[in-house]
């Protein structure tokens, strides 16, 4: 898919049909979203758009702490086994439908209940709610959960209005509901989603647009592209290769911020018939794969050393990085004696699905070239992301180059991945020490404890690799210099509170 300038300026004219007064911001994401369903969504750009759209019980500030959002406050009970939340006045949902502890306690039950939904593992701690009052709910916990204010920063605590929730059930999506500062108006897949203001939000004041449009454009030299033109004000992960043209352009401001995430190749181990492979059955392959890539070299080559080489869930400045297993060098040879032990002295083939970007493609070109040293032949399949996602989650796939945009809490890398009931587990992986480990991890709040499970768990992984982590980025992003305060976040999102853009 690629966009021109006319095609996009038709396609903004449509989306900003309101008329000429309208103040619209652009944004331009590297790839659609997928269902905006908070429940049944995981792609990254969903959550740049749900930010503007589904305010959470909770969010966070630039240096990761926990600020109030739908929750004005909350606390925890001595033993860790309740979590009491006193929830925002005066607050509604788009459809008129009030926001109150009633509304929480059906979305945590939609989260955990509704069939299609992935936020189960990520709220299985709740075992039940107790509305207090209009305005004040407690949380029942089965044991302490030190990853729950994480996760109710997140698609977890995203509030979506149980009245269309309840009409619309797993359509939800094609007419999402929340309580965000913007409504959704419109989705044309492929080409746009269109937010307008929404006049009755708590806090409308802090909000200076009238629409906000995201325009998936997958092409990172388009997007820079339109955001020269003027036909862009925002664009979402600048590539790296591009930083150097961006920032000595007059008219752009660059902004970033080290990212909380990885990318890497998840592995088919036990995801349906396709998991029954080669690679999904011989850790020895999956080790050899690690060993042929150079991932210093990956880092300058694809990325201008602006990224930073990685082997975990955590990126290696990670309080939680396991100093055990550091990044390891390349060693061509231990690679090929793997795969000669596991019965492949010639070689072995394997298909890699990658998203249809540019960014992942050079990505997977440069690994492409590095493994076939070691005798492993690699053909990519590129796909659209939702598609590749939805492929990755039925089984349908060997090895898939995918990544996670990371959370605050670092149980939201690596539990709902890596256990055996994990709601992202597309790999399969089952192991029962790990799991128990990633359990203990999740329910201590001594952080020595939680450091000492995840060390455990890294050092089976580590020999298992049912991810092969190969880096960590640094979000980017390139705006119009008429945009004024933009805050750049490490959760990558983009946050319209107080953001204008000078007219002249």
């Amino acid at each position: 898919m690629s966009f021109n300038k006319l095609t996009l300026a038709a396609v903004l004219m449509g989306a900003t049909a309101m008329g000429a007064q309208a103040a619209d911001l652009r944004i331009a994401l590297q790839s659609d979203a997928d269902v905006l369903d908070p429940d049944q969504s995981r792609t990254f750009v969903g959550r740049i758009v749900y930010t503007s759209m589904c305010d959470k019980l909770v969010d966070i500030t630039p240096n990761l702490e926990f600020t109030p959002q739908l929750a004005t406050e909350w606390t925890f009970s001595e033993d860790g086994k309740q979590l009491t939340l006193k929830l925002r006045e005066g607050v509604v949902f788009h459809d008129g439908t009030p926001f109150d502890a009633e509304a929480v306690a059906a979305n945590i039950d939609r989260s955990q209940n509704m069939e299609a939904s992935r936020r189960k593992s990520e709220l299985s701690s709740i075992v039940g709610t107790e509305v207090l009052g209009s305005h004040e709910i407690r949380f029942d916990l089965a044991s302490a959960d030190a990853t729950l204010l994480a996760q109710l920063a997140d698609r977890a605590g995203m509030m979506v209005s149980p009245t269309a929730a309840a009409e619309a059930g797993a359509d939800f999506g094609l007419n999402p509901v929340c309580s965000g500062p913007y409504k959704f108006k419109e989705r044309v897949a492929q080409d746009r989603i269109v937010l307008e203001k929404f006049a009755d939000y708590y806090n409308a004041d802090e909000f200076n647009f009238d629409t906000v449009t995201y325009l998936p454009i997958p092409d990172t030299t388009v997007r820079l592209a339109n955001l020269q033109s003027g036909d862009i004000d925002l664009i979402e992960r600048l590539a790296a290769t591009d930083l150097e043209q961006a920032e000595s352009d007059a008219g752009i401001q660059v902004e970033s911020a080290v990212s909380l995430g990885y990318q890497g190749i998840t592995f088919n181990v036990n995801n349906g018939e396709k998991g029954d492979n080669p690679w999904g059955n011989d850790k020895r392959l999956r080790q050899a794969f690690s060993y042929a890539l150079d991932r210093a070299a990956i880092n300058q080559v694809v990325f201008n050393g602006a990224f930073a080489e990685g082997n975990q869930s955590f990126p290696p400045n990670s309080p939680w990085y396991s100093t055990d297993f550091p990044v390891p060098a390349r060693d061509v040879e231990k690679a090929k004696a793997l795969l000669a032990e596991a019965g492949y002295p010639d070689g072995i083939d394997l298909e890699v699905q990658v998203p249809n970007t540019t960014v992942p493609l050079q990505l997977m070109q440069v690994v492409q070239s590095m493994v076939s040293e070691a005798g492993i032949r690699v053909s990519l399949t590129s796909k659209e992301f939702a598609t590749l996602l939805a492929d990755q989650s039925a089984g349908d796939y060997t090895a898939s180059q995918i990544g996670w945009s990371g959370r605050v809490d670092p149980d939201g890398n690596i539990h709902q991945f890596m256990t055996t009931d994990g709601g992202i587990n597309d790999s399969k992986f089952s192991n029962a020490e790990v799991d128990t480990l990633l359990d203990r991890a999740r329910t201590s709040n001594d952080q020595a404890v939680r450091k000492e499970s995840y060390n455990a768990a890294r050092a089976i992984l580590n020999d298992e690799q049912p991810i092969v982590y190969v880096y960590h980025q640094t979000w980017i992003w390139a705006l119009d210099d008429a945009i004024k305060g933009f805050t750049p976040y490490p959760d990558g999102m983009i946050r319209l509170a107080g953001v204008t853009k000078d007219e002249g």
